[in-house]
């Protein structure tokens, strides 16, 4: 069976959302209390506080009269973040991530509820200290004979509700084995292009509003602060914040799907985009194009439906070698997008598809030989890898 999420959107009642907003609002001061509780202990006793220590601060918070607002609310959730930040800090000492941020109040928030903590019943759903079911807007049903093991509540920026679902889903089937691959070459102007020769524009959903975005958060400004109207100006701009997020992942998803659906093998490259978004010139581009979450989506939908993605090292020269005879030329440009080969005469080489081509070769070799290749006749550094490669190492702040 498959570990999923369904996600919908419900509309809570007014005593409903009343509730869900202190539940959040009670997650947010816990995790921000816990997560300045073990700061505090670790810069002035370096000292480690674990989740179990935590756990026992949040009993003894409840028992004061500043606080005993949190006996109100379900206490599930309140465990939950405290989980959530035992992972984040875990996260952390490994290396794989940064330190843990403060939760702030403007950004929305969430709350987890586990089996304990809600009821579901014939296609209904109780949350806990909730009397009626939650009024959710079924998109698409669950599958036959499957219940949620946990429940996420969102409140997003923007003022919606939504709640994810998450199953043992297994109805999930592998899809039936093709004979294409495909190797993925992205980019700015055009979002992917593949060794088949096809070339998917890049939408750039943030260029599309960027005007309507840019007039709100003119208004925004001229508000004055902790007033009405400054709220509802900052609802306006969070609403076009959720209209660009949510044509980019509809684009996205469609994107991902169909590619995994024709291709047996996606072959792409391990590109460094948080080193890549600190160029100030091509940031707000890179961002607008979402690589790494088409990356993301690539990697658990491959893994869903029996299909093999397979990721190259990202200092292999793709653009630079030419997929007919292997030569590698010195220098190649961005704005070069057309080049000749000295070597075997090829002429009008396009640079994407033949990166695309490129890629698919190195991952092919990877798929067979294994891991441990080295592109030959080029002197630049690295290895192609079929896994995941580590992230590299951060300093704690």
């Amino acid at each position: 069976m498959t570990e999923r999420a369904y996600k919908y959107r419900f509309y809570p009642t007014p005593s409903q959302e009343n509730l869900l907003r202190r539940t959040i609002g009670c997650v947010r001061l816990v995790y921000n209390k816990a997560l300045a509780t073990r700061t505090e202990a670790w810069y002035s006793k370096k000292e480690r506080v674990g989740y179990k220590e935590t756990s026992s601060f949040l009993t003894a918070w409840k028992k004061t009269t500043e606080l005993d607002f949190l006996n109100e609310v379900s206490c599930v959730p309140l465990q939950q973040c405290l989980r959530h930040l035992q992972k984040a800090f875990a996260n952390f000492w490994g290396k794989r991530a940064k330190y843990p941020r403060f939760k702030k109040k403007r950004s929305g928030g969430s709350a987890e509820f586990t089996k304990s903590a809600f009821k579901w019943k014939d296609g209904k759903l109780w949350l806990a200290k909730c009397k009626e079911p939650l009024n959710i807007v079924w998109s698409r049903y669950l599958p036959d004979g499957c219940a949620p093991s946990t429940v996420t509540v969102k409140f997003d920026p923007s003022g919606r509700w939504y709640i994810s679902l998450l199953i043992n889903d297994h109805t999930c089937e592998k899809l039936p084995p093709t004979e294409k691959k495909v190797g993925i070459d992205v980019g700015i102007s055009r979002l992917i292009s593949t060794s088949v020769g096809e070339k998917i524009a890049n939408p750039k959903h943030f260029n599309r509003l960027y005007q309507k975005l840019k007039r709100a958060q003119k208004v925004l400004s001229r508000k004055t602060k902790n007033s009405n109207n400054r709220h509802k100006a900052r609802l306006e701009v969070a609403k076009i914040h959720a209209q660009i997020k949510d044509a980019r992942t509809d684009f996205l998803h469609k994107l991902t799907t169909k590619m995994v659906r024709e291709n047996s093998l996606i072959a792409i490259e391990d590109l460094g985009i948080r080193n890549m978004v600190k160029n100030r010139k091509l940031a707000r581009s890179i961002s607008d194009a979402a690589w790494g979450e088409m990356f993301r989506q690539l990697e658990y939908k491959c893994e869903w439906y029996g299909r093999e993605l397979v990721k190259i090292d990202r200092f292999y020269p793709s653009s630079k070698r030419c997929n007919h005879c292997g030569f590698v030329v010195e220098e190649l440009p961005l704005d070069v997008r057309q080049w000749d080969c000295p070597s075997c005469g090829t002429k009008g080489i396009d640079r994407d598809i033949n990166a695309g081509k490129n890629i698919l070769a190195a991952g092919l070799a990877v798929s067979v030989c294994g891991a441990d290749i080295r592109p030959d006749n080029h002197s630049v550094k690295g290895r192609l890898r079929k896994t995941r490669t580590s992230r590299r190492k951060q300093k704690p702040k």
